[in-house]
């Protein structure tokens, strides 16, 4: 009986035995684990970003934005995708260096054009391949305006970083200067009169080409990239955004914003929201272009100086002068230059039109803001929402109601000028000190002055020796 029981019972395992067997479980998962990131970090990285639109300091942006991508990537090489006719020379300047400096491979694939300043940056590149057709060369610097050549001292200078980054890469540094100036001759490839312009195939017999590919995935391959994943560059949802805001029509609406925003605060101060209005319109004007790299500091600081000149000449000068009129025009001056990719006023490089672009967005928002004043103020005061923010209640004198806190009659009584009157401030009349104000006149602080009317709640006075 005593046998049948011992063997019905269920043989238990030793909590030793659970113990051991959890711990080979962990080792298990966490070796699993090691080998599956072991064998996806041996994977090759590689970055595409994209250069296919005029060169300017968006790119330059983008460009920024690519690299320290591919550095959180670990990405082991970068390739451009190149189709442009050029742009800007100090973009591409900063973006030819940004390769040159580089520490993983960079290749670029020209799949169309690389010309002008795109022709820099791709012989700044370490390999360069060209689709079928494809072309590099003419990076002669012209004129963004009427295109015409610019002058010797960009030319010059244009010659020499073609040179030196040709050299840098073990190119022809002479090719690469001809590129620029037509006067040069190398015998049997360009003769003087014109610049040079390769083929994928003349791009290929004298050095400035690797191979012939049809595509990314062959680059690579003529490469000896194998094994890789590849991602594609692109901007985040805030990058679009700044591109949105970028927009001429909506940099005049942001404008009309705060221009109307600040006028609206001045007609009812306190309100609070058309000077919040007016802030928020100004940040997101300046951003997009400041991490574009077209607002430079001193634009801002101009822009900053001419609102408060304007807030100077409207709350503390009497009358229009001097303070505001040099208000609007730093104002609009700054406005329109932070728009533009000038270099300190040197607008060489910068297109007639876009000049004339940014100027009909200013005047756009100034004259929008102006319609706004006048057409728009008085539904707005007249809205529910405005009567819900600013005091719309009288208080009428025939409901016993008074401005005038003065005590008796001062008319005709003689003070001093305890504060400068311009054309307001404080009178001193028997010990007491009482507001004041002239018909227009300045009177320095210490003249005597009468009293010629003491209506209202503050006294219309004059200079006591004029009378």
């Amino acid at each position: 009986m005593a046998n049948n029981l011992s063997l019905s019972k269920k043989r238990v395992m030793p909590k030793k035995y659970y113990t051991l067997y959890i711990l080979i479980g962990w080792i298990f998962f966490a070796w699993s684990i090691h080998h599956a990131v072991g064998q996806s970090s041996n994977k090759t990285q590689v970055m595409v970003m994209e250069i296919q639109s005029e060169i300017d300091a968006r790119t330059s942006h983008y460009v920024d934005l690519a690299l320290e991508e591919a550095e959180n990537l670990e990405a082991d090489y970068i390739v451009i995708d190149m189709d442009t006719y050029g742009g800007a020379l100090y973009d591409a300047d900063e973006i030819r260096t940004r390769m040159l400096e580089y520490e993983k491979p960079v290749y670029v694939f020209i799949n169309k054009d690389a010309a002008s300043a795109g022709a820099l940056i791709s012989i700044a590149c370490d390999s360069i391949y060209m689709a079928p057709g494809a072309s590099i060369g003419a990076a002669t610097v012209v004129n963004g305006g009427t295109g015409e050549a610019a002058p010797d001292k960009y030319q010059s200078y244009m010659r020499g970083i073609m040179r030196s980054t040709a050299e840098a890469n073990g190119r022809d540094p002479q090719i690469a200067e001809a590129m620029v100036d037509e006067t040069l001759e190398i015998d049997s490839i360009s003769e003087a009169g014109e610049v040079i312009t390769f083929s994928t195939s003349e791009a290929i017999q004298y050095g400035y080409c690797e191979a012939q590919v049809s595509s990314i995935e062959e680059l690579l391959a003529r490469a000896g990239v194998e094994d890789y994943d590849l991602t594609v560059f692109q901007t985040s949802t805030v990058d679009k955004a700044v591109s949105f805001f970028l927009n001429p029509f909506i940099s005049g609406l942001l404008i009309l914003i705060m221009i109307g925003g600040l006028y609206f605060e001045l007609q009812t101060p306190g309100v609070g929201f058309p000077i919040l209005a007016s802030f928020v319109a100004l940040v997101l004007y300046l951003t997009p272009y400041y991490l574009n790299g077209l607002a430079a500091n001193w634009e801002i600081a101009a822009l900053i100086l001419g609102v408060a000149l304007i807030a100077l000449e409207v709350l503390v000068i009497p009358g229009f002068g001097v303070a505001g009129i040099g208000g609007i025009t730093l104002v609009i001056g700054s406005l329109m230059l932070i728009m533009l990719n000038n270099n300190n006023f040197d607008f060489f490089f910068v297109d007639f039109e876009e000049i004339t672009q940014a100027l009909v967005t200013i005047l756009a928002g100034f004259f929008g803001a102006i319609l706004l004043m006048f057409f728009g103020g008085v539904r707005l005061t007249n809205s529910a929402f405005f009567k819900r923010v600013a005091l719309q209640g009288t208080q009428a004198s025939t409901e016993g109601y008074t401005a005038n806190f003065k005590v008796g009659s001062f008319l005709g009584k003689e003070g001093e000028a305890y504060t400068i009157l311009r054309p307001s401030g404080k009178i001193l009349i028997d010990e007491e000190l009482l507001d004041a104000y002239t018909r227009g006149d300045y009177i320095d602080q210490g003249e005597k002055v009468i009293v010629v009317s003491d209506e209202g709640s503050s006294l219309r006075v004059k200079l006591a020796k004029d009378i």
